[in-house]
């Protein structure tokens, strides 16, 4: 019996949870495009600002830095000192 109950209470809350949340930034890009609106998302497809303002343009959104862009290697490489 308490076994049911258990399960009873367990079933109840994680219905109650709901669907997760999506992530809004792709870290695969550097660069995202915040449209407003209605509906207002993120699109981080982007490679360059230039590519992105391009795609804002004449629209109701801007381009902004991904903060969650994942450099390969964890930085950029630093040039070698030439003696």
């Amino acid at each position: 019996m308490r076994t049911l109950a258990l399960a009873i209470v367990a079933l109840a809350t994680v219905s109650a949870a709901g669907p997760a949340a999506a992530q809004t930034y792709d870290p695969a890009y550097p660069v995202c495009l915040h449209v407003y609106g209605p509906i207002t998302y993120y699109d981080c497809r982007y490679t360059s600002l230039a590519q992105c303002n391009g795609s804002a343009a004449g629209r109701a959104a801007q381009c902004e830095v991904n903060p969650y862009f994942a450099r390969i290697g964890g930085r950029h490489p630093r040039p070698r000192p030439t003696y």
